[in-house]
């Protein structure tokens, strides 16, 4: 079983969040899926469907680690990627995925499978980045249909090549996460501008 009230802290948090997120761009109509650690087992998710400016605790549900829904609702297509990030990290506290017009635009027409940024300040919203001088990566996947193998797919990569702040989807959006909401939020903040640098710097070198 897991606790309750931890239950509807991250429930009025994922509701926030939903409103922000929303409300900036980056999750339109029922796009994207939040979700937040409740313990070793269980965390909250948003339900399939839902729209993301207008959720409310009913529009969350618990499930457990293998995606299984624990209370009411439609757990997202997407539970495998949540859930593949808090069996591999203990520290992991939430998982926030987003579909920023950036994201996805930068995603689909970027020509390799590894975003690598380097020399912006902001790289050091990301926990354990102390310098603009470090280079950070981000992978990007190719967009499945097939959650399980693309949710191997991210496994595999971390296990070669590091676990990382956020990965791409081509032409979907992003994944970010941290040891909880607050920092993910801020994590996906960062990345969001940093992406939107990217891409403003593509226009211009084509100009």
């Amino acid at each position: 079983m897991f606790d309750n009230a931890i239950f509807a802290t991250a429930a009025d948090d994922l509701c926030r969040f939903g409103r922000i997120l929303y409300g900036r761009g980056w999750s339109p109509a029922t796009s994207s899926n939040y979700s937040i650690r409740i313990d070793a087992n269980h965390c909250a998710l948003t339900s399939s469907g839902k729209h993301k400016g207008e959720l409310t605790p009913a529009d969350i549900l618990v499930v457990n680690m293998a995606g299984e829904a624990q209370t009411d609702g439609k757990p997202s297509a997407e539970t495998l990627l949540h859930t593949q990030l808090y069996q591999r990290d203990a520290s992991i506290g939430a998982v926030l995925h987003t579909h920023s017009p950036v994201g996805v635009v930068l995603s689909q027409i970027w020509p390799d499978d590894v975003l690598t940024l380097q020399g912006w300040e902001l790289q050091k919203a990301f926990a354990g980045e102390t310098t603009h001088e470090d280079a950070v990566h981000f992978p990007i996947f190719a967009n499945d249909q097939n959650i399980t193998r693309l949710a191997v797919n991210v496994e595999q990569h971390m296990q070669n090549a590091g676990q990382g702040h956020a990965y791409l989807i081509r032409g979907h959006g992003v994944y970010t996460w941290g040891k909880d909401i607050n920092e993910c939020f801020r994590h996906l903040e960062a990345l969001e501008n940093l992406l939107g640098y990217q891409l403003e710097l593509l226009k211009l070198r084509n100009l």
